[in-house]
């Protein structure tokens, strides 16, 4: 149509069943299309995995192009709230099993050292997952530190590591990447370095068992950004949703003995939990 296009009326809309929240009349008219479809949405009128009306029934139910209807389910896309598929069309996007990271998860893996316990990682735990529904891709290369390695582990720049990228699935998921570094002298020689061994259970903390190495602290800094082209391919993310980054650092006793600079999760998917006992460190204060 010609001109400028409108919106149906709001009375016309009520009888239908919808409601429209106000929206500024100088708003472009794809803002104020995604600004219903988004009420609907968070309302559950859409609910999650529920495919919205095709953009012939859009166009019909609000008056407007085709334009304008594809810019605003684009407007839903980069906020998060929708999924594209071709072939089949835009639906709400579906609510994620939340993985739960706590403190105190990398106490499962201190257990694998006995053998005492079915096999599991942190992430197995955290997943909920049983070993035989965790697998793991894996990518084992030897590299000079970077600048930014380096000043982690407190060694000199170029000081080779053995460097291992995985991606984490859980029940053929893929949930998280990583990629963690160990000193090449360290590890060099032993089943470690062997990337058929992986995965490991009791992960990093057992494996280093194995050669004499005791983990006495881990060290985490949280941060969140968007993701990458490579990642929002390998974990599935949808369109605006940030992914929370992990920096690791495994020490024994002062020295630190593994980095991970770049664990990846997507944030729809994560929940942290931390407790901090107030009156111990009261006393260690």
């Amino acid at each position: 149509m010609s001109g400028r296009e409108s919106l149906p009326d709001q009375e016309v809309l009520r009888g239908v069943g919808w409601s429209i929240v106000p929206t500024p009349h100088d708003s472009p008219q794809y803002a104020q299309v995604a600004a219903e479809l988004r009420r609907r949405i968070l309302a559950g009128a859409i609910p999650p995995g529920l495919l919205l009306p095709s953009e012939t029934a859009l166009i019909a139910e609000f008056g407007v192009s085709r334009g304008t209807i594809r810019e605003a389910l684009a407007l839903l896309r980069a906020e998060g709230h929708i999924v594209t598929e071709h072939g089949r069309g835009s639906y709400a996007r579906p609510v994620m099993p939340v993985r739960r990271l706590a403190s105190e998860r990398y106490r499962r893996e201190v257990k694998q050292i006995t053998g005492r316990s079915a096999p599991e990682t942190s992430f197995t735990r955290d997943q909920r997952i049983a070993w035989a529904d965790y697998q793991l891709d894996k990518e084992f290369r030897e590299v000079p530190a970077s600048s930014a390695i380096a000043e982690l582990f407190g060694v000199q720049p170029a000081t080779m590591l053995l460097e291992r990228r995985f991606l984490f699935r859980a029940m053929g998921v893929p949930q998280q990447t990583s990629t963690s570094c160990y000193l090449l002298d360290m590890v060099a020689g032993t089943p470690i370095a062997d990337p058929a061994n992986e995965p490991w259970p009791g992960g990093n903390i057992a494996q280093l068992h194995t050669i004499g190495v005791q983990v006495t602290a881990v060290e985490e800094t949280v941060r969140a950004r968007m993701p990458m082209p490579d990642e929002t391919e390998q974990l599935n993310i949808a369109g605006g949703v940030p992914v929370l980054t992990i920096t690791r650092r495994m020490l024994a006793g002062d020295r630190v003995i593994e980095v991970a600079q770049d664990i990846v999760l997507p944030a729809d998917r994560t929940e942290l939990h931390y407790r901090i006992d107030l009156l111990e460190e009261e006393r260690d204060g």
